[in-house]
């Protein structure tokens, strides 16, 4: 394959995409295997002023999801296409669908005086990736809220248009809760805390953070069913079952995915307030 001239080379790195050589070297696979899969309806990747396919860090995560379905589950690529676009059925009331947050997010960018390129680099994700999720056109994972609620200075949860309450009891039906657009679901267990923030997440099978995120504060993970894989700033990796305890320290870089064929449950407590 010729190599693309620098303009676009100089954007690929300025955008933090990915070549296909890039891309086929990390996930330890070809590249005629990324252009099969992109043949197939598995992925589309962007595409530079000259035509080369280009990768970013958003979409690498679920290239590594089809490797993992492919080579580890042994699915076919109708399989993968199934289970990829699967929507699990919420397990919790009052979840909220991520179309809404565009324009939230757009609102907050602009109140915050920023285009942009300044907040998907500061986010870590492209720029057109950011466009695309304010004009709900794609969805986000659990770590890109993460990291762009770091940069609009709010939580999670102010994204989605969910009820405000407070209370010290809170019963069921009357928690706020989320679903990302890989089936996990986050139900807050506590409603008008400063410092302290439990949640109940149910992680459906091949599903997670969609890549690493970090912030102030301490984690704490109680395993109810089914199993969780969590990373460590790349370094550490730990799988949780049930009856297992786990904490860390959440400016640590984490990353995390239901590797089981079962869906994992587990209270998952912050603090201070991020979620």
């Amino acid at each position: 394959m010729p190599k693309p001239p620098n303009t676009d080379s100089d954007a690929v790195s300025r955008l933090r995409y990915l070549t296909v050589g890039q891309t086929a070297r990390i996930l330890g696979i070809s590249s005629s295997t990324l252009r099969l899969w992109e043949n197939v309806g598995l992925i589309s990747p962007a595409r530079s002023s000259g035509r080369y396919r280009l990768y970013d860090h958003e979409l690498l995560n679920v290239l590594k999801r089809i490797k993992y379905l492919r080579d580890v589950k042994r699915l076919s690529v109708p399989g993968i296409k199934k289970l990829l676009k699967s929507r699990p059925a919420a397990t919790v009331p009052d979840v909220n669908r991520q179309p809404l947050i565009g324009a939230r997010l757009r609102k907050m960018r602009k109140r915050l005086n920023l285009g942009i390129a300044e907040a998907a680099s500061r986010s870590g994700i492209s720029p057109g990736f950011l466009s695309a999720i304010e004009l709900s056109k794609t969805n986000a994972s659990v770590a890109t809220l993460h990291r762009l609620a770091a940069v609009y200075n709010t939580t999670v949860l102010e994204f989605f248009d969910v009820p405000n309450r407070s209370g010290r009891l809170v019963r069921p039906g009357q928690g706020r809760a989320l679903r990302t657009d890989s089936g996990v679901t986050i139900e807050l267990l506590s409603m008008g805390t400063k410092m302290l923030e439990p949640m109940l997440f149910r992680v459906p099978p091949s599903a997670g953070s969609d890549g690493a995120y970090s912030h102030v504060g301490e984690e704490f993970i109680y395993m109810l069913t089914g199993r969780l894989e969590i990373w460590l700033g790349e370094l550490e990796c730990h799988t949780l079952e049930p009856g297992d305890s786990f904490w860390f320290e959440s400016n640590l870089g984490h990353r995390w995915f239901n590797p089981s064929d079962e869906e994992a449950v587990m209270i998952w407590i912050n603090t201070p307030l991020t979620f």
